[in-house]
């Protein structure tokens, strides 16, 4: 099995944040997709690791940022390969305060989706929030939305270990 084939999934880049009382955490995720239009619902998956799945668990709201395709490789791993317990990630990134109270990263974004959290389910390492959207907004018209396929094919771009797509080395070609 080429377990790199799930890169070709349509997957997007996003920037998910959230807050623990007046502290806030982002993080770069590939696994964001709607569930529903009426009522608008979005689904997030977060490593159990993660700080941001903490923040979201305490809270029960969530911020996903669209990234567009000219954001640097830098940006992305700031919010992706370093963790929020040691660095303040939002320290000189252009963010608002939405609805909930979550941090909603405007540079580099498309769009955002804010969400207050309606159901949550365990599956393993991660657990899928599920949330209904309160706000919503398109940032800009003139870039592309970034996916997960462009971000490893031009931006050659790597994917931690905590992340729902990550593959091992040993694993990328083994043979079932």
């Amino acid at each position: 099995m080429d377990a790199k084939a799930l890169y070709k999934l349509s997957y997007g880049m996003y920037v998910v944040c959230s807050k623990k009382g007046n502290k806030f955490n982002c993080q770069t995720a590939n696994t964001v997709f709607q569930i529903t239009s009426e009522p608008p619902t979005i689904a997030v998956s977060i490593n159990k690791n993660n700080l941001t799945h903490e923040y979201i668990e305490e809270s029960k709201v969530f911020t996903a940022s669209v990234l567009c395709t000219t954001t640097p490789i830098s940006f992305i791993g700031r919010f992706g390969f370093r963790s929020g317990r040691d660095i303040n990630k939002l320290e000189g990134v252009k963010y608002k305060i939405g609805k909930t109270g979550a941090p909603v990263v405007l540079d580099n974004a498309v769009a955002y989706l804010e969400a207050k959290v309606a159901n949550q389910i365990d599956v393993g390492t991660h657990t899928i929030f599920v949330g209904d959207i309160v706000d919503a907004e398109i940032v800009s018209e003139k870039e592309l939305c970034m996916t997960y396929d462009f971000y490893h094919q031009v931006k050659r771009g790597t994917t931690p270990t905590a992340a729902p797509t990550y593959i091992a080395e040993n694993q990328e070609t083994k043979q079932t």
